[in-house]
């Protein structure tokens, strides 16, 4: 029968227990289970794809090993629960009655996919550690439920998914918890859970079955996973109180909540968190959570929402649960972090985040996608700063934050001229310091120091007429022209210049001077020579010696950041951007819609 939509797929008749069924040819890949007339215990196996179109499909892992580790709980020396207890099994065989679902934390999920019309094929995890599941070429591994059982050659496997551009949506929580061996052939599932107890641990400390974020073996499964179970929850003396929980949305305006209607702030999904949840350490950041890292967890991790289960130290194990997003090499890995979510995809808004990742996860080619980082209202410029983002408003307000793809607040820095671009230098040159520069609409280029705290703008020289974008380029400055031109300025020309201070007027008054400082006599013109067509860029920005633009027509392009002419080629779609700047191998723009989006140079392998 296949156990994902309940039809018989053959019968057979066989008596003792040595006996073999032939899959038909042609059989679906998907979980199967065998029933017996006269065995309490049905046999579930999966059947691989022989040779699957793996275009926008997606690869289900079905965690065998961790449905093992729970057959027999309990019974002294036959099962390896309950887990501290002296009489528990190391080593179970795969060759014994039972080993079916555990809990059934995955069932619901592997009906839904089906119902929900996915094209899907499934593996079994003793695949993924054997390396026959077929993984390379699928765009998406699905990990659901409860697979908290992994061998070394399974982390090995999904990490070089993810390097290569693989994608991964943990539909799960407590993953990766135990480290496991697997032994005779693949038919033992060896856990000791006890450094001391393993014999491994002498000859060979990684694969001592122990936690993996434990010594000696100090691998930590947030590293893949992004989130940790030592940080988690879990409420498995009181299940019932999973119906009192609930998510809350951190992160809205990320794609992952696409037609939910969820604001910041909103419970979703109650009765889906536990009965084991998985979290990230995290600082919250003007009210918005901040991952730490520092427990071996990605520091580039977007926590998009959270729930507070520090309670639970009452049912189990107090903690938190933290659904998040991350890249991982070119691949994306999204974690939903908690056990039951399969279960209540019954919800809309559970059901409609767990269709929004499988679309975007599971369609090739994605790579060039802008991600959403944050909001960016009335944002008109940006530029970069050491780690640090500054953006330039329509009232002249300079603002800055932290350069992450959490959805971190902007912070004033100083109210000063209406600029339409900013730039920044990474070093200095010609006695000009690392500096933030300024257009500004009365067309004179500004200058400052890239810091946060008190330091105004000052008239550094005057640009082009008619520019509408600055970037810097190693020595020099480029502007862009409305008439499509692009224009170059030599840094060693604005060598000693301390710059002036403009005129303050209204509410601008003191806002470009420093306290107590004179202006400086008018610096006077600069050369400006022509460096060819701008692209018909309307937002400029730079990095590796090289120039990126947004066009009129929403494209995003870029050429070598020479004085001499040279050719404009096209990266892909800008959206809507109205202001851009690159920094680190991303490029980041704001939208006319107010939102703050970034990608990489070199589009990964998807999300």
């Amino acid at each position: 029968m296949d156990a994902t939509t309940g039809l018989t797929v053959g019968t057979t008749s066989a008596s003792g227990g040595d006996w073999r069924w032939r899959v038909p040819a042609g059989l679906p890949s998907s979980l199967y289970r065998a029933e017996f007339a006269e065995a309490a215990e049905p046999v579930y196996f999966v059947v691989r794809a022989q040779a699957p179109d793996r275009g926008g499909r997606m690869l289900v892992v079905v965690p065998f090993m961790t449905w093992q580790a729970y057959n027999r709980i309990g019974e002294p020396g036959a099962g390896l629960y309950l887990s501290e207890q002296p009489d528990r099994a190391f080593r179970v065989s795969f060759d014994r009655p039972g080993g079916g679902p555990a809990g059934f934390w995955e069932d619901r999920f592997y009906r839904w996919v089906r119902t929900a019309g996915y094209a899907a094929d499934f593996c079994s995890d003793v695949d993924l550690h054997a390396a026959t599941a077929g993984l390379a070429g699928y765009p998406l591994l699905v990990v659901a439920g409860h697979v908290e059982y992994w061998t070394w050659q399974m982390r090995d496997a999904v990490e070089s998914f993810t390097a290569a551009g693989g994608n991964v949506a943990f539909l799960g929580g407590n993953t990766c918890w135990w480290q496991a061996r697997l032994e005779d052939g693949g038919r033992t599932l060896v856990c000791y859970r006890d450094a001391l107890a393993d014999p491994v641990a002498a000859t060979d400390p990684a694969r001592t079955t122990v936690e993996w974020s434990a010594e000696p073996v100090s691998r930590p499964e947030n590293s893949m996973t992004g989130v940790s179970f030592r940080a988690g929850g879990g409420c498995w003396q009181r299940q019932e109180v999973m119906a009192e929980v609930g998510y809350t949305a951190r992160f809205a305006g990320h794609w992952v909540f696409a037609g939910t209607g969820l604001r910041d702030g909103d419970e979703f999904a109650r009765g889906a968190v536990g009965y084991e949840t998985d979290a990230a350490q995290f600082e919250e950041v003007a009210g918005v959570p901040l991952a730490t890292g520092r427990d071996g967890g990605p520091r580039s991790l977007v926590i998009l929402a959270t729930a507070d289960l520090t309670g639970w130290r009452d049912y189990g194990q107090g903690g938190h649960a933290t659904m998040a997003i991350f890249q991982r090499g070119r691949g994306t890995v999204f974690n939903a972090a908690t056990v039951n979510w399969g279960n209540r995809l019954d919800d809309p808004v559970v059901d409609r985040i767990t269709r929004n990742v499988l679309d975007r996860l599971a369609r090739p080619g994605t790579g060039e996608e802008w991600q959403p980082v944050g909001a960016a209202p009335d944002v008109r410029a940006l530029t970069t700063g050491g780690e640090r983002l500054f953006a330039a408003t329509g009232d002249g307000t300079l603002l800055h934050r932290e350069f992450h793809a959490q959805n971190l607040p902007w912070r004033p820095v100083l109210r000063g001229p209406r600029v339409v671009g900013l730039a920044g230098s990474r070093e200095a040159h010609h006695d000009r310091p690392v500096e933030l520069y300024g257009l500004a609409e009365d067309g004179w280029i500004l200058s400052r120091p890239p810091v946060t705290g008190p330091a105004g703008w000052r008239r550094l020289c005057p640009a082009v007429p008619g520019a509408v974008a600055i970037a810097v380029v190693f020595q020099g400055i480029f502007v862009a022209t409305a008439d499509g031109l692009l224009w170059h300025a030599a840094l060693a020309d604005l060598a000693g210049r301390p710059g002036h201070v403009p005129a303050a007027t209204g509410d601008q008054a003191g806002a470009g001077a420093e306290p107590g400082a004179e202006p400086d006599p008018d610096p006077g013109p600069v050369t400006w020579t022509p460096s060819g067509d701008a692209g018909g860029a309307v937002a400029l920005a730079a990095m590796s010696g090289r120039l990126f633009a947004v066009d009129g027509e929403g494209r995003l392009r870029t050429r070598a950041g020479t004085v001499a002419p040279a050719p404009w080629t096209t990266l892909g779609a800008a959206g809507d951007a109205v202001a851009l700047c690159a920094h680190a191998g991303r490029l980041v723009a704001g939208t006319a819609d107010g939102r703050l989006v970034w990608r990489n140079v070199v589009a990964p392998g998807g999300g």
